[in-house]
């Protein structure tokens, strides 16, 4: 559909074009504009209808939206920030440049200024942040008949109708109530006599991610915000609670891979910002790295009279960086979803441990079946079974110590209030590899010298 849009557009047959716009749904309709040149994109926005324009310009990436501000009148940005919700445009504003802020905030009403300054000022990972100050609000006393007049009335511009808010005459939030329960409702019935009184909610600087875990945990589409006096300021919504997963997931990979999270996609990033995000965590493991040739040369004596343990090296320390990752994923995951605590670290230490004798013994009975089988008999390795012993011995006590270290590090990071992410694979493998060569030259040492 996009290809057939930049078709019409480029042979300027804008009637037809008009009318498969119409059509298109805005996600879609925004890949569009990314092929087009600042001229060209002007054009097309302004054949769109006035909310579609709106909606589309939500979902276009943040160059994008730039160029079409740098190139719009004052009456154009008007228009379009008219439609946009408060907290979508809290989020292009958080992305453009000073002038372009300037003069957003210059076409705004007071008390729309008023609104995004408020949540501008929370921390930028809190739930004031992404809340939007956009909700139906209701009081007690009302009938179910005139709760429907106000939704009618105040509800065209709100972010969400289906859930409403019951307030006091100081603004604290008392119950909820949906749309749903006052159709099912008698006309006549008052609004206290039906709300729910058991209220989710969070705090305006309570973490966003533990907000998404909510929506995640009680499946709900909107969640309230509360100052530290229990008075409704806000609303997450569910689309904004999947945006801040997918914000924070891929924070998350871009760690767990020692790279420098960023905001902006792949495609649109430079190589020189990509070698910034990426060359501290290099350098830093390259230098951690330099402790396995340290113990290699401080055991050369043992290598050089027992050259087959050179070449299981490779094989050990990768065997135990895979256990100690499989570990430390698993309690990162648990971790971001709220399922373990710092109170569960020697439960988890002790499960892991379990797993690892386990594990260990499976690798090492495997291992020296392998080098009797192959190494040996196939291949006339001049391999001795008790240089097997020692590499079979490595293999169980590299585990057992891999994952311990996999599933503890992460936790205690969270502890510090690092990012636990950070031990992940790189800082974790580079760990275990330092181990597994004390392990192996030390059991060498002590069964063959």
């Amino acid at each position: 559909m996009e290809k057939r849009v930049l078709e019409l557009f480029t042979d300027k047959k804008f009637a037809e074009l008009k009318d498969v716009l119409a059509r298109i749904n805005p996600p879609d309709l925004a890949v569009a504009f990314e092929e087009l040149d600042k001229k060209d994109t002007l054009i097309l926005f302004r054949l769109l209808p006035k909310e579609l324009a709106a909606d589309t310009f939500i979902e276009m990436e943040s160059d994008t939206q730039q160029k079409l501000l740098e190139a719009f009148s004052d009456k154009e940005i008007k228009a379009v920030f008219d439609e946009i919700f408060i907290d979508d445009t809290v989020d292009i504003i958080e992305e453009m440049p000073a002038t372009v802020v300037k003069r957003i905030l210059k076409l705004s009403d007071a008390e729309t200024r008023k609104s995004i300054n408020e949540i501008l000022a929370y921390p930028e990972d809190s739930a004031g942040s992404i809340m939007t100050t956009e909700y139906v609000d209701l009081k007690k006393h009302l009938t179910v008949e005139q709760a429907f007049a106000r939704i009618r009335k105040n509800g065209v511009d709100k972010e969400t109708i289906y859930t409403c808010y019951v307030t006091d005459a100081r603004r604290k939030l008392i119950g909820v109530v949906t749309v749903r329960e006052l159709l099912l409702s008698d006309y006549n019935d008052r609004i206290e006599d039906i709300m729910e009184t058991n209220v989710l909610f969070a705090n305006t600087l309570d973490d966003r991610e533990a907000v998404v875990q909510m929506f995640d945990k009680y499946d709900i589409l909107a969640l309230p915000i509360v100052d530290n006096e229990s008075r409704l300021v806000g609303i997450v919504t569910v689309d904004d609670a999947i945006d801040v997963l997918q914000e924070e997931v891929t924070e998350d990979i871009e760690r767990m891979a020692a790279i420098t999270p960023t905001d902006k996609p792949y495609l649109k990033t430079g190589v020189f910002e990509i070698f910034k995000s990426r060359i501290p965590w290099l350098l830093i493991l390259m230098i951690s790295a330099t402790f396995t040739g340290l113990i290699i040369t401080r055991f050369e004596d043992a290598l050089v009279t027992f050259t087959a343990l050179t070449a299981f090296i490779p094989m050990l320390m990768n065997t135990a960086g895979n256990a100690g990752s499989q570990a430390s994923v698993t309690v990162i995951r648990g971790l971001s979803l709220g399922e373990i605590k710092f109170s569960d670290i020697f439960r988890i230490v002790f499960k892991e441990f379990r797993v690892s004798l386990l594990a260990g013994a499976a690798l090492s009975v495997a291992n020296f079946i392998k080098i009797w089988a192959f190494d040996i008999v196939v291949l006339k390795s001049d391999i001795s079974l008790l240089e097997a012993a020692v590499v079979c011995i490595t293999i169980f006590v590299s585990v057992l110590f891999s994952k311990i270290v996999g599933c503890a590090l992460p936790i205690l990071a969270k502890k510090l209030r690092l990012e636990p992410e950070v031990m992940a694979s790189p800082f974790i493998t580079t760990i275990v590899d330092v181990l597994v060569l004390m392990v192996y030259f030390t059991i060498a040492h002590l069964l063959l010298m």
